[in-house]
């Protein structure tokens, strides 16, 4: 169906799309919490912990990025934006690898805030219960992401009071921003959107009480 928005609306919500893609929230959580709770990080130098953001970077971002890139080349799937449910299947899997990854590791490092390990949990579990609700139907991937980062830093906010709340509200505003970009540029019914919130609400939720 032809997408009816006005040009610059379209091209907005896609601008919101790219940069709040589902890949790189765990890397703007682990920004938030440089920020907000540097001295969680306590015993690595500025240059380590920058090390250690790349890192988070590079395994939850662009090696599943990557392998989506080779499926496409590879004729696995027609399109690198992964437009069905079929196509969907591998990356979820390969995505679900690197979360479990950064999890395993997180567990053994006390250098580094405790959240990160309910996070890297969180994101997990929706990546799987994702995988299985995408035999059903094209559940949204954005909102799995954006509602996990919301839920992830009310809950930062919440076990640590001195938080600042503008963080929270601000994560709301991105999340209401990202669910509209998507209901403008993709092809996701409303209850796929609705599912997929619910999706990283709930899993965050699980893995802090789960964890901590």
């Amino acid at each position: 169906m032809e997408n009816t928005q006005p040009k610059p609306l379209r091209f907005i919500a896609q601008f919101i799309s790219y940069v709040f893609h589902p890949l790189f929230i765990p890397t703007f959580f682990f920004v938030f919490l440089m920020i907000e709770l540097p001295y969680k990080f306590e015993g690595i130098t500025d240059w380590q912990l920058k090390l250690r953001l790349f890192s988070v970077f590079w395994l939850t971002a662009f090696f599943p990025a990557f392998a989506v890139f080779l499926l496409w080349r590879l004729k696995f799937s027609e399109s690198i934006f992964l437009r069905t449910q079929k196509e969907r299947i591998i990356p979820y899997v390969i995505t679900m690898f690197f979360y479990w990854w950064m999890y395993y590791l997180s567990r053994n490092f006390k250098d580094q805030p405790i959240d990160l390990k309910f996070f890297y949990f969180g994101i997990f579990i929706a990546t799987s219960l994702g995988l299985i609700v995408n035999n059903f139907m094209k559940v949204s991937l954005h909102a799995i992401g954006i509602s996990g980062l919301l839920m992830a830093t009310l809950l930062v906010s919440i076990h640590y009071p001195a938080v600042n709340l503008i963080w929270f509200i601000s994560t709301v505003f991105l999340s209401a921003m990202v669910v509209a970009a998507r209901m403008i540029v993709s092809d996701h019914t409303q209850k796929e959107l609705l599912v997929g919130f619910g999706i990283g609400l709930i899993t965050q939720l699980i893995a802090y009480f789960w964890v901590l």
